[in-house]
């Protein structure tokens, strides 16, 4: 084994797991699942069923991704946030089954912050950042910064997670990274 799984951990048969990840205490890992290389997953997390998660991913302590999530490279998920994957839940009208969970997709580098939930069907962009206790119920643009109950835009982010400042003509630079961004139609994009 090329990965690290606590002995409190359980990991169903059929399960994909990357070099140098490492899977904590009282985790779960169910039957179809595929967590990529260098992943952390922290205590008491649940990766459901055929879910996949890519490459240096970080879940931290209590979290659920549910089946029907994919979580691409680079994303950071905060202690205690929430997935869903069905919209009208009932206990007397069960929905048990792929065919009834609603996908949702976070893109690389989106940190999504402690608390927070993530109602299902809705896509949260590359590098966006969702603030800790957030509701999330509709997509999230590239590089944006959401929050509150129901979460809103107020502002972007670089991929290294600094608030950007646009100057008049939209241009901005991370003072961590050095790189560049514009602003154009409601949107940001890198520049060279």
């Amino acid at each position: 084994m090329n990965y690290y799984i606590n002995e409190y951990a359980v990991v169903d048969d059929n399960v994909e797991i990357g070099e140098g990840t490492k899977i904590w205490h009282f985790s779960h890992i169910q039957s179809g699942a595929k967590i990529g290389k260098h992943c952390v997953l922290g205590q008491n997390v649940n990766v459901g069923n055929n879910v996949t998660i890519g490459n240096y991913v970080k879940i931290q302590n209590n979290v659920s991704v549910y089946e029907g999530v994919t979580l691409e490279d680079y994303v950071f998920c905060g202690p205690s946030m929430v997935f869903t994957n069905i919209k009208d839940p009932r206990s007397k009208y069960p929905q048990v089954g792929s065919q009834y969970y609603i996908k949702t997709l976070v893109k690389e580098g989106a940190s999504l912050g402690a608390n927070c939930t993530i109602v299902c069907g809705i896509t949260i962009g590359k590098y966006a950042f969702v603030g800790a206790g957030a509701v999330v119920t509709k997509d999230v643009p590239d590089y944006g910064l959401v929050v509150g109950n129901p979460a809103r835009l107020i502002g972007w982010v670089s991929e290294a997670g600094i608030k950007l400042k646009f100057d008049p003509d939209g241009f901005a630079v991370c003072p961590k990274s050095g790189k560049k961004y514009k602003l154009e139609n409601g949107k940001v994009v890198e520049k060279e």
